[in-house]
């Protein structure tokens, strides 16, 4: 990445104060486990997906955290573990869990926020900002 990329990327990231999510030693490939972040009124999910991907964090680079309210209007997604989407039960919108949350298919019109995560030194992971607008928020400001 070259540092006008890197200075557009911040720009576009919306930093919240650090929260830990869990630990890698908690993560199994492929099972979700149920977050919330930045606050408890925001749902997420955190996956290890088991290959490196866009966004990846960990050891493997393959660790990554979703908001799971739908950009669209704020449906519930579910979890596909065989082609690691987040399905819309309502409209029918699907997120690429291994492509930084691009929307493939469906009405919504943004890509799926993303945590942005750290890992210690202990394991423990950190979601320290996201990269979207989080569904029912006029900002992503505290």
């Amino acid at each position: 990445m070259t540092s006008d990329e890197a200075k557009a990327q911040a720009l576009a990231r919306v930093d919240y104060p650090a929260n830990r999510l869990a630990n890698i030693a908690d993560l199994t490939v492929n099972e979700p486990i149920e977050v919330a972040y930045p606050d408890a009124d925001s749902p997420g999910v955190l996956l290890k997906l088991g290959e490196p991907v866009e966004g990846g964090v960990g050891p493997d680079r393959d660790i990554v955290a979703y908001s799971v309210l739908c950009p669209h209007k704020g449906w519930f997604l579910m979890y596909n573990t065989e082609d690691r989407t987040l399905n819309c039960p309502g409209h029918y919108s699907r997120f690429d869990c291994e492509a930084g949350g691009q929307q493939v298919w469906g009405h919504a019109t943004n890509n799926l926020p993303q945590f942005m995560l750290r890992v210690d030194d202990q394991g423990d992971i950190y979601a320290e900002g996201v990269d979207e607008l989080i569904y029912g928020r006029l900002s992503n400001v505290l």
